[in-house]
């Protein structure tokens, strides 16, 4: 897989190209990790608030801090009705500016394939939670073809295109969280796989979200017209309309959690 830097800095495009995914796989996370209401939350990579505005909505917490390294992201984030509950501000998830023991909960929803060195990821979610407190991540199965752009990303690679991971690809693997979690010192790590469906209205409606994926998008937009035609019909196949011209298909996360030792 390439290695090469992935930025979000577009609130609105990334809410329609992931921040759907995101609340879906969100949806089941929140259920698995089943926690009680009036704790405080951090969430790491909280990108333009998608994943914050479903703990503030289901999970009524008695605060939320949401950190991101883009600015583009976080005043998207911050226009979001959760702002009346979470604050969001600009930070590393390998070196968060918060003290030992500040929250009951750090989530990190789509994001441990970002961080450059992942052990020193979860280090400082474990670090910033107290005792007896939840460190709990989801991601993409990037290696096992879970990313909900990898039909657009399969095609392109058939054609001879290249497609970007991000750096930390490997660390979405189930056993790689598994291990990950563990090594971090954490008592009762559990893992579980996460799959999800998203319908799209028609082929256009899919192929405009397609386009907004960062690099594949910009790679599309540089090919001839030829190629993003073929390219277009690969995905067609791939990817079939139903009786009303919908496309439903599905993309799977893995999730794992686990507690600060007491």
């Amino acid at each position: 897989m390439a290695e090469e830097q992935i930025r979000f800095d577009d609130g609105a495009g990334y809410e329609r190209l992931m921040g759907i995914w995101s609340r879906l796989a969100g949806d089941v996370f929140l259920d698995w990790l089943a926690l009680p209401a009036g704790l405080k939350w951090i969430d790491i990579g909280c990108g333009n608030g998608a994943f914050t505005e479903l703990v503030v909505d289901r999970c009524a917490p008695a605060g939320v801090q949401g950190i991101d390294p883009s600015e583009g992201q976080l005043a998207f984030a911050r226009k979001r009705p959760a702002s009346r509950v979470a604050e969001f501000r600009q930070g590393d998830a390998m070196s968060l500016p918060f003290a030992d023991d500040a929250f009951d909960v750090a989530a990190m929803a789509l994001v441990i394939f970002f961080v450059p060195e992942p052990a020193k990821g979860v280090a400082e979610m474990a670090r910033v939670v107290r005792p007896g407190g939840t460190v709990a991540a989801y991601a993409w199965d990037l290696p096992g073809g879970g990313f909900p752009m990898e039909a657009l990303q399969a095609e392109m690679r058939g054609m001879g295109f290249k497609t970007v991971h991000p750096p930390s690809a490997d660390a979405s693997r189930i056993d790689a969280m598994q291990d990950l979690w563990t090594k971090a010192s954490l008592d009762a790590v559990e893992t579980r796989e996460i799959t999800v469906q998203r319908t799209f209205a028609d082929f256009d409606d899919l192929w405009a979200t397609f386009l907004l994926t960062p690099s594949a998008g910009a790679a599309i937009k540089a090919m001839s017209a030829a190629d993003s035609e073929q390219l277009k019909a690969r995905v067609r196949v791939r990817l079939p309309a139903d009786a009303a011209d919908r496309i439903t298909y599905s993309a799977r996360a893995n999730a794992v959690k686990g507690r600060v030792p007491v």
